[in-house]
């Protein structure tokens, strides 16, 4: 009997990483004899803790295509600037014909979000955000506005200071609240 090659670095690191595959759909090419299939997947990776990325993979079989997804939404992950359990504040996005409005959220809310934007907040480690979706329903132009949006995230100090202020007054109510002890 052979020894056993042990499984490389790579499987522990994707065991702890949140995957998850938002699209399959099959695509043809047309050629000179007919149509040759092949199937694209769109797969949203996060660790969530505030990483997340898309990919998306082609190949003529659905598994091989699901890892080449896979693989591309690792290389493209992006950090996310989270704040407790939300986002630090309201932003929209535009993907393609995909336009995504993110608001944060009081704790307890929960994720009020469909499809695609909920995969990608969820893959984030968001707890509590209100989203809307509007325009295109391309599964791939709506995660990638999504994670737009998220990506263009400011923190707390950044925004006071843009606008000239100090950082509590610009910190949301909520927050605020559990910050003093619930006043």
């Amino acid at each position: 009997m052979g020894r056993r090659r042990s499984e490389p670095k790579v499987q522990d690191d994707r065991e702890e990483l949140d995957e998850r595959v938002l699209d399959i759909k099959r695509v043809a090419k047309v050629i000179k004899g007919g149509r040759r299939f092949a199937f694209r997947t769109v797969v949203v990776v996060g660790d969530n803790r505030g990483r997340v990325g898309v990919g998306t993979g082609k190949a003529r079989s659905v598994p091989d295509a699901i890892r080449k997804g896979s693989e591309s939404a690792r290389k493209n992950m992006r950090q996310v600037f989270v704040i407790g359990t939300s986002i630090p504040h309201a932003t929209t996005a535009e993907f393609g014909g995909a336009t995504v409005m993110l608001r944060p959220a009081s704790p307890g809310t929960g994720v009020i979000a469909g499809g695609a934007v909920r995969a990608v907040v969820e893959a984030a480690g968001i707890k509590d955000i209100l989203t809307k979706s509007q325009g295109s329903a391309n599964m791939l132009n709506v995660a990638r506005a999504t994670l737009d949006g998220l990506s263009g995230l400011m923190s707390y100090e950044e925004i006071a200071r843009s606008r000239g202020k100090e950082p509590s007054e610009v910190v949301p109510f909520w927050l605020r609240r559990a910050k003093t002890g619930g006043e």
